[in-house]
């Protein structure tokens, strides 16, 4: 044992502890007062963001999902930088893990293309919670948008999630944009009947009902001479929450109101004449 402690001079320990311990251990300091302070400076850059993003009133979760993302890219850039400082060959590893990143969304081109479209949905705010939209071949009340999908509330009270990719690459209707929507509807009036005795009474019925608004004027007019009515539209504007309320009871009301005056609502109507032939 003695003769093995024998073959290290003190000269070849300095030598060692000069050649080694010491660089190393420069190394592993550095890297670590990278990392430590690499850390700091993405706390106070995420804090930043932070105020920024919530100055300009994006919605929450998109605010949250991107500075997750942000603070993983810093991050990322800090270890890196701190492996570098230990002599680790960081180029393979960005290479790996780029090749990695590209094999995993190849993958997950669907999940990708409902990511990226969610984005643009928290970003644009073609709609909000609480909105009766149409759109993806469905039409309900927003409940929630995620960063995937949204979910929707139908007027029956069933619950279906779309993929924001379906519903970001076609059209969107939202009916709860507005405040205000006009009413359109068609009332039918037979060809024996007073045709200006029913126009005044249906002036009279949109008059009476206090949640047409004034402004703008409703109208009230013949538009067209059908087979077996003539056809008035009646198209009076309303507030959004009183839409279905006004177009159900105007309905009810006319019939009531034309059976009242006499006026006759035509239905269809087949006649069907029977020849007799010579053989018979």
């Amino acid at each position: 044992m003695e003769e093995k402690l024998s073959l290290f001079s003190a000269s070849d320990v300095e030598r060692y502890i000069n050649d080694y311990a010491i660089p190393w251990g420069i190394n592993i300091l550095m890297a670590i007062a990278i990392y430590v302070v690499g850390k700091i400076v993405v706390g106070f850059i995420l804090s930043v963001f932070r105020r920024l993003m919530s100055k300009s009133k994006y919605d929450d979760m998109l605010v949250d999902f991107l500075e997750a993302i942000l603070s993983a890219i810093l991050m990322l850039f800090v270890i890196v930088a701190s492996l570098d400082q230990l002599g680790v060959d960081t180029t393979s590893l960005v290479a790996i893990l780029g090749a990695a990143g590209l094999a995993i969304g190849l993958s997950l081109q669907d999940s990708l293309k409902n990511f990226a479209a969610g984005v643009m949905l928290l970003v644009f705010k073609p709609f909000k919670s609480g909105d009766f939209v149409e759109a993806a071949g469905t039409a309900g009340s927003i409940v929630k948008i995620g960063i995937f999908t949204t979910t929707m509330n139908t007027p029956d009270n069933k619950e279906i999630i779309v993929p924001n990719g379906n519903i970001y690459g076609g059209n969107i209707t939202n009916y709860s944009a507005r405040d205000t929507r006009r009413v359109d509807m068609v009332v039918g009036i037979g060809y024996d009947a007073d045709l200006l005795k029913a126009k005044k009474i249906l002036e009279e019925m949109v008059a009476a009902d206090d949640r047409i608004l004034a402004e703008p004027a409703p109208k009230i007019a013949v538009s067209e001479l059908a087979d077996s009515s003539v056809n008035f539209i009646v198209r009076p504007w309303v507030n959004s929450a009183d839409f279905w309320g006004v177009k159900f009871d105007f309905t009810e009301n006319v019939k009531l109101r034309f059976d009242e005056e006499g006026i006759s609502i035509p239905f269809p109507q087949m006649d069907v004449h029977l020849h007799k032939t010579d053989s018979e």
